[in-house]
């Protein structure tokens, strides 16, 4: 079994009232859903490192920071 920490955090009323409504509508407790919604905001966030880094790199080598996804797909392909 999982083992968690008990974390208290202050919502407005309004995004408390939003939580209660999707939780209830994805049959989920209110934790479960936070919980979802943490890991795909932090998920979300690491990406956005990648790429900036990515992107940092591209301009290091002379490269368009457009051609990083091609650059990527290239060495996928390998």
């Amino acid at each position: 079994m999982k083992s968690y920490k008990v974390l208290s955090i202050s919502i407005p009323p309004q995004l408390l009232t939003k939580v209660e409504s999707w939780a209830k509508k994805e049959n989920r407790t209110k934790s479960e859903f936070l919980r979802e919604a943490i890991r795909k905001y932090i998920e979300e966030r690491e990406w956005l490192e990648i790429q900036r880094y990515g992107y940092k790199r591209a301009r290091e080598l002379g490269k368009r920071p457009e051609d990083v996804e091609d650059i990527i797909d290239d060495i996928r392909d390998k």
